[in-house]
Order: structure tokens, then sequence, then C-alpha cells
């Protein structure tokens, strides 16, 4: 009688464990007040050390900071392996110190990235156990290790980066690759509370709060690699659609085509980031966005006042009434290919307060040769839900949530 309780508690641990797979894993995103970045937790390793990293939406792969790394269970990844030829490593790297994670011999080569510091590091590729809270583990996820001091500019408490571009060992492609899952992913950015980032579950169908306003449009690859480090021939990773044109208030820009297109060397064209805290676009974009926004908002009876860097158009916030979706203020729609297709930046998504006394328009000015024309920031994603879908290369996005009196922190 006990082996028959036995065998039926050890079935039904198999049947939950394979469920738990099949919805692939969900994590939660906060936001940090400071820096504006966006973070998740999980569980590293034997000895399931706390990791807090940053959510970078165009980062090749994961990285952890690996001073004080301790895991029975790691393993660096040997040169001229078949892991570090997915991994694009190129040679061989060793270490002088003590052996331990993140200094190892004959050991595949990272070329680590921390956006916010601006520096690439030759680090250690290695695999260990990737746990999330009351979730199937992930058993060999790859990472590279990251030395404490070439950290400089996370949120306080965060160490580590985990990278979501379209990889072979990005975050989603691996849960979707050990659990026979789809590769897609879904990210919704809390402006307050938390927000979720879902890999390989359901689709964007199943959420009948919001199923029936997500519009889509293709996701387009950039042949030229955005990239800190790349070889030749290399197309970007990262997330680029093909915006057309933008509105204000319904008017459509006066702007060359050719800085949405992107051209044979990779410049122009619209990528999706969690790293620039603002969307930033082209020089020749922003100045009429910027007189635009400012002339729609004077036609709503709101106040200009003196800019507040680094953006150009502030206002009276006394002056602008208030919904339940933020600021009431001009919409700016970035439109998108097909009937009546656009992504509409409105209220909190479009303006941000600096101070009791002034509220801007949330988009500075990039330069006038940015790599990309126009770089859709964090505080534009925020509340919007956004699934990314790389088996049909499709983005599904919501556009704000708050307008249909949801957000993503109750989703």
């Amino acid at each position: 009688m006990a082996s028959s309780r036995c065998a039926i508690l050890f079935f039904l641990a198999i049947l939950i464990s394979a469920s738990n797979a099949q919805n692939g894993l969900i994590l939660p995103i906060r936001k940090d007040a400071k820096t504006y970045q966006f973070y998740t937790t999980v569980e590293l390793g034997s000895n399931r050390a706390a990791i807090t990293p940053i959510i970078d939406l165009g980062a090749q792969y994961s990285w952890f900071q690996c001073d004080n790394y301790v895991s029975s269970t790691y393993s660096a990844i040997p040169c001229g392996s078949r892991t570090c030829e997915i991994a694009k490593g190129i040679g061989c790297v060793s270490c002088n110190g003590p052996l331990r994670p993140g200094c190892t011999n004959d050991t595949c080569p990272s070329f680590a990235f921390n956006p916010f510091q601006g520096v690439v590091v030759s680090e250690f590729f290695g695999v260990d156990t990737l746990y999330a809270k009351n979730q199937q583990p992930v058993p060999e996820y790859l990472f590279s290790c990251m030395e404490s001091r070439f950290m400089e500019g996370l949120a306080s408490g965060a160490n580590g980066l985990v990278g979501l571009a379209r990889t072979e060992i990005s975050l989603h492609k691996q849960v979707a690759n050990k659990f026979n899952l789809p590769d897609r992913f879904s990210v919704c950015l809390p402006s307050s509370g938390l927000g979720k980032l879902s890999i390989g579950g359901p689709s964007s169908s199943t959420l009948s709060t919001i199923s029936k306003s997500l519009k889509a449009t293709p996701l387009i690859v950039n042949p030229v690699s955005t990239a800190p480090s790349y070889a030749v021939g290399d197309p970007s990773d990262e997330y680029f659609i093909d915006v057309k044109s933008i509105r204000v208030g319904g008017e459509t820009l006066s702007v060359k085509n050719s800085y949405f297109s992107i051209d044979k060397d990779g410049i122009g064209g619209t990528k999706i980031s969690t790293i620039q805290n603002f969307t930033a676009v082209h020089n020749s974009i922003y100045k009429p966005l910027a007189r635009a926004f400012t002339k729609a908002a004077a036609d709503m009876k709101i106040r200009s006042v003196a800019a507040v860097e680094p953006f150009r158009a502030c206002f009276s916030s006394d002056s602008i009434s208030r919904t339940s979706a933020g600021p009431s203020v001009p919409t700016v729609d970035l439109v998108l290919p097909g009937n009546d297709i656009y992504w509409r930046i409105s209220g909190a998504n479009a303006v941000v307060e600096v101070n009791q006394r002034t509220t801007c328009l949330a988009f500075v000015d990039g330069g006038s040769n940015p790599r990309t024309s126009v770089v859709i920031g964090a505080h534009q994603l925020e509340d919007n839900f956004l699934e990314f879908d790389l088996v049909s290369s499709q983005l599904k996005f919501s556009s704000s949530l708050l307008v249909q009196n949801q957000s993503c922190s109750r989703l």
C-alpha cells in the first residue's frame, strides 16, 4: 500500500513538473526609481545565489557577477566545444588566479558588454542551474561571468544583466530549447508594482482582458550587427520594427522617409530598447516632433515653460488635466505597415513629470548622426504589453494598458 502511494506521489510530481515546464518561465519585473532601469530576480547554482539582473532586450546573452560566486554545479564551457561554437566564442581564455567560476582554464571566451559603463570585457562562459520561484529549474543555463569592477551604472543592488536578443543563447531561446516550447516571450514593464516577463508560455491570445486590443507588426532584421563586437556579415540581434512615419495629434510630421528605413550599412530604422530611458530620435525628427507637440499642446491650452535637460519641450503641470491614462496631452503615433496599424504613445508614456511644476515631452534628441534613427525607450514601454514571437517574427503590442483601465501590475 505504501509503495503504491509513493508511486502515485512520484507520478504526480512528474505531471506537475511537466506542467510547469509547459507554462514556460514567468519572472517578476520591478522598476528602479532612481535609474529607471528594470530588473528581475532569479537564483543560480547549488547554493541558490540571489541574482538581480537588469533586463536588456538588446543583449545577446546574460552575464552575472562571479567575484564571490560558489557552486558545485557550475561548469566552464571548454573552448572549441559545440556549445562554445553556438555561443560564438572565438579563441580560448585561461586564468592565473585560483580556479573558480569566472576564473578557469581552456575556457570559451565571452565578450561581456555593460551598456551603462560602455565597456566590453573578455570573460568566461559557463553553465549552471537557473531557478525561478516555484517554477521548473532551467538546467545548464549558459551565461558569462563579469567582474564587479565592470558593473558601474547598474541600479543599486543589481548584479547582472539578462539578455533577450534574437540569439541562440538568450534567456528565451535557452528556455524554449530546453523545455521544447515555442520561441516566444512577452514583456510588460510596470510604472509601479510588479510587471512580468513571460517566456515560452501561452500566447497573448489567451489574455482575454487585452487580446482584442493587440495589434501586430513584423519584426524586421537590420542586416548589419548593432552589437559592440561582431563579425563582418553578422546581422543585428536587436528588435527592429518598420515605422513609416510619425503623427502628432493626428498630423503627420514632415520628415524624410530615408530616416525611417535601414540602409545597406545598417544605419537608420527603429528599434526597441529597455536600456534607453526615453525614446531617442534623430535630430531631424526631433525638431519637427517637438514643434508639433508644443503647437498641439498650446491648442489644448497647455502652457510652455523653460526646458529642463535633457528635454526640450516642457510645460506647466498646472495647465495639464489628468485622466485615468495619465496627463491629457497630444498623442504621438508610430505609423506601421498595414491598414490603420500604429503604436500610440499617449498620456503617461508621452510625457514625464520632472518636478512638481514641470512636465516635459518624454523624447530626447539623439543627435545628427545616430546609428538608429528611432530608439523606443523604456518610458514609452511602461504599461504596454509586448509579445515577441520569434517563430512568426512578429511583434504584438497593446499601446497603453491604462487606456483600458489595466496596467502591467494588474495583468
